[in-house]
């Protein structure tokens, strides 16, 4: 065995290793072989000890970084990330180097480290609950549960209560170390001796140019101009008068959507007038009080009613042409639509059937599936068993070959260091002859810089005694001379005034007569809006009749339905889906298949369970929607028609519906 003394050196040897070993751009094999390198002032025992140390630590990272990210999550979240290979080492010594090292050895190694983080760590790791729970569980998903239970957890729960005495004597000694940190003295400052600073010349102040005195900013640059009083007066006159063309055009307006009340309604205005008590009897007739309409619906309604009419017109000189009547065509669609609903339905019903079929056979399918994983699981585990017993036997002839090459390349390169030394001196040269040549430049860019400040100083001086000299700011103005820019269109602003107030009256003269055009034109569009209304009146209580009319006929006929026969594709699936159903019962209670551990497979039945019930609840309401779309269309039609009689309200009835 090693002296305690050098145990802390060669844990920080192989932590050193771990941190430069990067397995994207370095093979586990060449790391080793440069790791035998730098040990070789080790002897053969020690050696041998880092470079198997290492080795189990790459070989098992997936497992070591499951305690180790765990412990950084709980316990120690404020430990250094930059320690995290050492409690990967700690961590592999307990787990798989303990039989092997003794728990004596293992105690010299954790005492020569930091006291703190090991009895941290070591209590994390050896908690049994931890142990029996969550650790097997991970380790579970990289290796067989029963291999990982005998050759690490019980181990591990073996050696438990004698590294809870060796954590017990880490606790001690915190203890004992923090007694003796708070009895110690405390530290007296003394003042530093510093040399006295010489006392600074006073500089002589320069002298103040004195500046001639400036002429005072004159009062108008803070009055506003005339012209912005002038325009806010012209906007206030112009909003008055548009608001007394409001008030006159709200008391004058058109009242185009009042219709002339007839006599019965001019009794019930007359009784809506008496006491209160007889409003109930007035209570029916508020459905048929008229709608006030703007102008765009009375003219939509006006331009649908003429369409109208015109295709009446043209059916009526096709059939005096010699044109036939469509409404046979109309009833063979009819009867065709309704023939090609039922079929959509039969065809529906079987897919939802044949869907039932399926998920049945599935069900027969998933458990002769079942039957045969279970075989091939058992070929799997023993196969595993096999493999994993050549593997451990390949890995140490593996280790046997690794050590030969290592001891083989450690001879061929014993000269390495000599020649990192010269490398080193060679580089330094290099540094030095950068820096000279880098402090030259800096130079001339200094100098160079002096020269540029120099040159703007001495512009800024001249810039500030151009602007010191007096500048002349009054300035007569001729109203009646033109600026001289040599412009064709240069003018005066007396020719200027002339030429606004000009145009002013002609603005005021076209803003008169587009008011009279604009008074006309809304007088005819009143009287054709009163000429639409007029025909509307006409076209509603004729539809309305046409309405009533059709509502009678149809109460008279009466309605008689007969069912479809179901089709004999629906009668066979249901058969069929009979025959499965019961078969897979059968099945069932014959070979009695005892559900799983876990509970993933029956949850996936009952999921599937749930999604063939939904769809077969989803396709049951698609039937029952399309046997109803049929005789919804004639009930809305109805509706319509019956709406259209109570309250005159615009409905489109076709002239062949009519009839």
């Amino acid at each position: 065995m090693v002296k305690m003394a050098s145990h802390g050196k060669h844990i920080a040897i192989i932590v050193q290793q771990l941190n430069k070993f990067n397995p994207e751009n370095q093979s586990v094999e060449d790391f080793l072989n440069e790791s035998a390198k730098m040990l070789q002032t080790l002897n053969v025992t020690e050696e041998k000890f880092v470079l198997d140390t290492l080795a189990g630590c790459i070989e098992y990272k997936s497992l070591l970084d499951v305690v180790v990210d765990a412990f950084f999550v709980r316990d120690g979240r404020y430990c250094l990330i930059s320690e995290r290979n050492l409690y990967t080492v700690i961590c592999y010594l307990a787990t798989f180097q303990l039989e092997e090292i003794g728990l004596q050895h293992f105690s010299r190694i954790v005492k020569s480290l930091d006291t703190a983080k090991m009895q941290k760590f070591l209590r994390f790791f050896f908690n049994a609950l931890y142990l029996n729970t969550w650790i097997k569980d991970e380790w579970s998903r990289f290796y067989d549960p029963l291999y990982v239970k005998e050759n690490w957890i019980d181990p591990l729960l073996r050696w438990q209560p004698k590294v809870q005495q060796l954590i017990g004597q880490l606790t001690d000694k915190l203890s004992n170390r923090t007694t003796t940190i708070k009895t110690s003295t405390v530290t007296q400052p003394k003042e530093f001796n510093l040399t006295v600073p010489k006392p600074r010349a006073i500089p002589i102040p320069l002298p103040i140019p004195v500046l001639e005195k400036r002429q005072p900013v004159p009062p108008s640059t803070y009055k506003p101009p005339k012209e912005k009083k002038q325009l806010e007066e012209i906007k206030r006159k112009n909003r008055r008068k548009a608001e007394d063309l409001f008030v006159r055009a709200n008391a004058n307006q058109f009242r185009c959507a009042t219709m002339k009340p007839e006599k019965g309604e001019h009794t019930h205005d007359s009784t809506a007038s008496k006491p209160a008590f007889q409003a109930q009897k007035i209570q029916s007739k508020i459905d048929n009080m008229p709608i006030k309409l703007n102008a765009a619906a009375i003219l939509r309604e006006g331009a649908l009613y003429q369409r109208k009419m015109e295709q009446e017109l043209k059916r009526i000189e096709n059939l005096l042409q010699g044109a036939g009547d469509p409404s046979e065509f109309l009833e063979w669609q009819k009867q065709m639509r309704g023939k090609d609903l039922e079929e959509q339905l039969a065809e529906i019903e079987c897919r939802r059937l044949q869907g039932k079929l399926s998920h049945e056979e599935a069900v027969l399918a998933r458990q002769n599936v079942i039957q045969e994983n279970k075989k091939k699981a058992d070929l799997m585990r023993e196969e595993k068993a096999e493999l994993m017993h050549q593997y451990a036997e390949k890995r140490l002839q593996e280790q046997k070959e690794v050590r030969e090459l290592v001891e083989q390349v450690v001879e061929g390169h014993k000269n390495a260091k000599q020649a990192k030394i010269k490398l080193q001196k060679y580089k330094q040269q290099i540094v030095q002859e950068v820096c000279e040549e880098n402090r030259e430049l800096l130079r001339q860019a200094l100098e160079e810089e002096e020269e540029k400040l120099k040159k703007r100083y001495e512009l800024i001086q001249q810039i500030r005694a151009i602007e010191s000299l007096p500048i002349l700011r009054h300035k007569f103005v001729d109203l009646t001379e033109t600026g001289g820019h040599g412009l064709i269109c240069e003018m005066s602003i007396v020719e200027l005034r002339e030429r606004l107030a000009l145009l002013r009256e002609a603005q005021k003269a076209a803003e008169e007569e587009k008011r009279d055009q604009i008074i006309h034109e809304k007088q005819a569009k009143e009287q054709l809006l009163l000429d639409k209304l007029d025909q509307i009146s006409l076209f509603r209580a004729e539809l309305g009749r046409a309405a009533a009319l059709k509502q009678e006929e149809k109460k008279r006929k009466s309605q008689s339905g007969e069912r479809p026969m179901k089709d004999e594709r629906i009668l066979n699936l249901q058969k069929k889906i009979i025959e499965k159903t019961m078969e897979r019962k059968k099945q069932a209670e014959l070979l009695k298949i005892t559900p799983p551990k876990s509970s993933i497979a029956p949850r996936k039945d009952s999921l599937q369970w749930n999604h063939w019930k939904e769809l077969e609840e989803s396709r049951e309401r698609q039937f029952k929607n399309l046997q109803r779309g049929f005789m919804a269309r004639e009930t809305a039609q109805k509706m319509a028609a019956y709406e259209a009689a109570r309250s005159g309200a615009t409905v489109c009835i076709l002239r062949s519906e009519v009839q």
